[in-house]
């Protein structure tokens, strides 16, 4: 049935669903970690549980990206090049590792007072937005995925800026061993935006190549 659908799309037309659905899937669970890390610093859900429900949201995120993996394989119409989506996909990987790292650091590290991270997280919620609007553009907006892209980069250079800020007041305090483990959480979700960044750029490329 997977190969006569296949068929059907591309004797119409038509994009294969499949990889946009597992993408999808892929976004959903790094949306998921991301709302988990808030969760997590505005004391919603303690540090060891949150530690614990990354595990699982992390675990989802990888079926998906093993599902694009496999449909790459047989897929005979792709909304944009193969290439461009495995990158596509590794980054937005990254992200949710990156924020499984933030959980599982500060888990370890037990940083007081993580609500100042608050604005990081917002701005990665916002990213992880805007690649799934670019993802769901690819085949019903082709035209607006840049733009889409435009936002999520946007976002990553948002948190780049932060993360610079951050360093410079962490910095200009007493250098203790609390200051620098803040600064590891901190690169953290500075990582976390480079990676929407380069998501940002591989589903760009792949549209500018249409």
């Amino acid at each position: 049935m997977k190969r006569l659908r296949r068929i059907r799309d591309l004797m119409t037309g038509r994009m294969d669903s499949a990889l946009t659905e597992a993408l999808l899937g892929q976004l959903e669970a790094t949306k998921e970690g991301a709302w988990l890390a808030m969760a997590m610093i505005g004391g919603e859900v303690g540090r060891t549980g949150a530690h614990e429900q990354m595990r699982a949201i992390e675990h989802l995120g990888d079926e998906e990206r093993r599902r694009l993996v496999e449909e790459l394989r047989t897929a005979l119409v792709t909304p944009i090049d193969r290439e461009d989506l495995f990158r596509l996909s590794r980054s937005i990987d990254d992200v949710l590792d990156s924020l499984r790292d933030f959980v599982r650091e500060s888990h370890l590290y037990r940083v007081p007072d993580q609500i100042r991270f608050s604005p990081l997280l917002d701005q990665v919620i916002s990213g992880i937005d805007a690649l799934e609007n670019a993802v769901r553009d690819l085949a019903s907006r082709p035209s607006a995925v840049v733009h889409d892209a435009l936002e999520a980069k946007k976002t990553g250079g948002a948190i780049r800026r932060m993360y610079q800020y951050e360093i410079s007041r962490i910095f200009s305090g007493e250098l203790t061993a609390e200051a620098m483990k803040e600064r590891e959480l901190v690169r953290r979700l500075e990582i976390v935006g480079i990676a929407i960044g380069d998501a940002a750029d591989a589903i760009a490329d792949g549209a500018m190549k249409r």
